[in-house]
């Protein structure tokens, strides 16, 4: 510093004091200008003030020399001791180049510098509030210090900001929140520590509302409470429940919309605590805002599903997930699937899109938020003021919703719980809103389809719940489903037509409309006929799931849709099922279900007696399609009581090819019989006169059978028949046989015959080419 430079109104003797490098001359000088402003207060000369302001900070605060900065600093802080209550009309100046200190890299000097500010604003005290934002930054850099007694000193000056903004009303919230917004991101433990200390406090001033602003800060403050420091993840925790709670308080002024797609984002973190915290926090925002929270069901549900498969590790998350999930579920109402209405274009601007993908807000971008979000699931923040979500109408966008759980149904890594939950989601959805539901319908029906081939019974159960509510739905009348899926269902039309008698008969003309709608399902839908034909086809290329499922899904289905239908429907299809040994295996099944199911009690017992023009018409169905089959269709017979057709039949056996399978599957017959199901058909062996067919078929079957326990057991029960020498039904006028009465004239049973006979053909042909080519998968008899 130029010793001979001109410093008035500072004597030389104060300038060289404040250039030593002793602390204690310093001082001296420091009493000295204290003294000299306090005269230029008292005289009101105000431009000697400036100018010894001005000196100290440009000769001296901001000086290349050390010792001067030193000097400059204390002389400064003097000085506002002496303006007193005046140095808030000179506080731009004093506070500017003590804060430029601030960045020294001298750490004493760093300390001296905190010193200066802290008696500059003990002095000041509210006065300092406008100049806040730049005592803030200046803090904030130094509450990370290297150096503790830097460290400490800022401290001080922090508790005394802090009382400041406590006892004043002129706080400029508006002018800090961009400021908070910024630091907020800092990765520095202090810095987080120093955000979080001062965030309680303003949350602790009434006259603050730091809520209006919460979503500016929240995204930061769940990125604060992944910090590694336990102590900084509790004050974390801290401010979050002062939040939540206050949300409680004042549902009607929070800004749920603006903060939903956040807490989205930290639903899907890694860490336990933030993931945690942010699922309860979205459980109290659906049940705060309620519909509010509709338009971002896709994020929500992006972030929910997942965690409801959960292990016991993760329980709590997992039993908030539900929570969620069930809460936002209830949301969803009837009302969702009228029409949407025009909106004005104000509020169609304003209102957010949901089929965006979730996307970091600015500030998460800054500070390097968890991505942690599986990308195949994202979907993205919209941005958008309180005041325009108020004035825009909540719609509910499936788009989003449904493109959601379909990718979490097709993931088969994702846990069952999670699978089921979709499922139950989509049965809702097609509950509440089926007309808007439908327009999704071709894209959700084949994974649900391969849904049905999933491990858990739990998770079919559910899929087979969502595909009969689409097949029943009134919703999903439609004049054409659309194209069936795949060749392997084709119309013959050299098939022969069912008989017909009197009224029209409820099976139609094979032809190209038999394959878009089932005549026999008036109470379904277009999508059901749809549904059975890739059901079947489903059961075609996966044997397995036949042979291990098929029966489970075909019961169930009866339960939730008229079994007569579905019954109906597969002998439809079936009947031009071009894969003879599918169509055997599959009418066995079917055969199966039908004669032991409790399910299909009704039916059984709609079939037992034939005595309306439907039953008839749905033995036909039946009976054509079961002839694939030869001893189901023998079975299918007793079952309506058609003996004499039934005896027919089995006449009809010698002409077939006896396999080893075919035997067996006479024998389960035979098992069957002596069923509870078949106990009307042993106590009409009482009545030879009027049965005669029955006791003839039932010798039929035992001639068929080799000496084996099936043989012994319907032996013995045909030594049980009373008078065997009234079997002879030649010229026996004292009674008319039931058998023949159960024919009912409205069905022609010689060309049925025919038919069985033409299907049984056409398997010998097949089984003779398979034998041609080396195919030795039947097993014939050796005799």
């Amino acid at each position: 510093m130029n010793p001979e430079k001109d410093f008035a109104p500072l004597t030389p003797n104060i300038v060289r004091a404040l250039n030593d490098k002793l602390y204690e001359k310093r001082k001296v000088a420091a009493l000295e200008i204290e003294k000299l402003v306090r005269e230029f207060v008292a005289q009101n000369n105000t431009v000697q003030i400036k100018h010894v302001i001005q000196t100290l900070s440009q000769e001296f605060a901001l000086s290349q020399h050390p010792h001067s900065r030193k000097g400059g600093l204390i002389g400064l802080a003097a000085c506002s001791i002496a303006l007193g209550k005046d140095s808030g009309l000179y506080l731009k100046e004093l506070i500017e180049p003590v804060l430029t200190c601030f960045n020294d890299a001298d750490s004493r000097l760093r300390y001296y510098a905190c010193e200066a500010l802290y008696n500059i604003v003990k002095v000041a005290r509210g006065a300092v509030l406008p100049h806040f934002n730049v005592l803030f930054d200046g803090l904030s850099k130094l509450a990370a210090d290297p150096d503790p007694n830097v460290k400490s000193g800022s401290e001080l000056l922090d508790r005394l900001l802090k009382d400041i903004v406590t006892e004043s009303n002129k706080f400029d919230l508006v002018g800090f929140i961009p400021l908070l917004r910024e630091r907020i991101y800092s990765n520095n433990q202090y810095a987080r520590q120093f955000i979080i200390s001062w965030i309680l406090v303003l949350e602790s001033v009434p006259d603050i509302n730091l809520l209006d602003y919460l979503p500016e800060i929240l995204d930061g403050l769940f990125q604060i409470l992944g910090d590694n420091g336990k102590e900084i993840r509790k004050m974390c925790e801290v401010v979050l429940g002062e939040f939540l709670k206050e949300i409680k308080k004042n549902p009607s002024s929070v800004k749920f919309a603006e903060m939903a797609n956040i807490l989205v984002i930290h639903c899907q973190t890694t860490d336990d605590l933030i993931q945690l915290t942010a699922m309860c926090w979205m459980r109290e925002f659906i049940q705060l805002a309620g519909r509010v929270m509709l338009p971002y069901s896709s994020g929500i549900l992006t972030a929910v599903l997942p965690c409801l498969a959960y292990d016991d590790r993760k329980k709590s998350i997992k039993e908030v997930a539900n929570v969620c999930n069930q809460s936002l579920m209830k949301l969803v109402t009837p009302e969702d699937d009228e029409p949407d209405e025009p909106k004005p274009v104000v509020q169609r601007q304003a209102e957010p899109n949901p089929d965006d993908s979730v996307a970091k807000q600015e500030g998460t971008a800054t500070g390097g938020a968890d991505g942690s979000c599986d990308s195949r699931f994202s979907s993205s923040i919209s941005v958008f003021t309180s005041a325009s979500t108020e004035r825009a109408p909540v719609t509910l966008h499936l788009d989003g919703i449904v493109q959601v759980l379909n990718c979490h149904l097709s993931d088969m890594a994702i846990g069952m719980m999670t699978r089921i939950a979709v499922l139950k989601w989509l049965y809702h959805l097609y509950i509440k809103t089926p007309r808007k539901m439908f327009r999704h319908t071709d894209s959700l029906f084949p994974i649900l389809l391969q849904t049905l081939s999933d491990e858990s019974d739990e998770v079919i159960l559910k899929d087979l719940e969502v595909l009969a509510e689409i097949a029943s739905s009134p919703a999903g009348q439609t004049d054409d489903p659309g194209p069936l899926d795949g060749p392997d269902f084709r119309v013959s039309h050299s098939e022969l037509q069912v008989p017909t008698s009197g009224r029209a008969n409820l099976l139609n003309t094979p032809g190209t409309k038999g394959l878009e709608c089932s005549p026999s399902t008036p109470t379904m839908n277009s999508y059901f006929y749809k549904f059975m034909i890739n059901l079947l086809k489903r059961f075609s290329s996966e044997r397995k799931l036949l042979e291990a499922r098929g029966a489970f899904i075909i019961r169930q289905l009866c339960l939730l849709l008229n079994a007569e239908n579905i019954f109906h429907s597969m002998a439809d299809i079936l009947l031009r099922e071009e894969d003879l040994k599918f169509a055997s295996t599959m009418v066995h099944t079917l055969n199966t279900i039908l004669l032991t199911s409790t399910e299909l009690f009704q039916l059984r017992n709609q079939l037992k007696d034939l005595k309306t023009l439907e039953s008839q018409n749905l033995f036909c169905c039946l009976y054509r399609s079961w002839c694939h089959n030869p001893v189901t269709t023998v079975s299918l017979c007793f079952l309506t009581q058609n003996y004499r057709h039934a005896y027919d039949l089995i006449q009809k056996f010698g002409d077939l090819e006896v396999t080893v399978d075919f035997l067996t599957e006479v024998d389960k017959l035979v098992q069957l019989i002596e069923c509870p199901i078949f106990t009307y058909l042993r106590l009409q062996l009482l009545d030879v006169k009027n049965n005669p067919y029955l006791i003839k078929a039932l010798y039929g079957l035992l001639m068929l059978l080799p000496q084996s326990g099936a043989f012994q057991l319907l032996s013995h029960r045909l030594q049980c028949v009373p008078n065997p020498e009234l079997l002879q039904t030649e010229d026996s006028p004292q009674a008319t046989p039931k058998s023949q009465k159960a024919d009912s004239p409205s069905i022609d049973y010689a060309e049925l015959l025919r038919h069985f006979e033409k299907v049984q053909k056409k398997h010998l042909e097949v089984r003779h080419q398979r034998s041609g080519r080396g195919d030795h998968l039947d097993r014939r008899v050796v005799l």
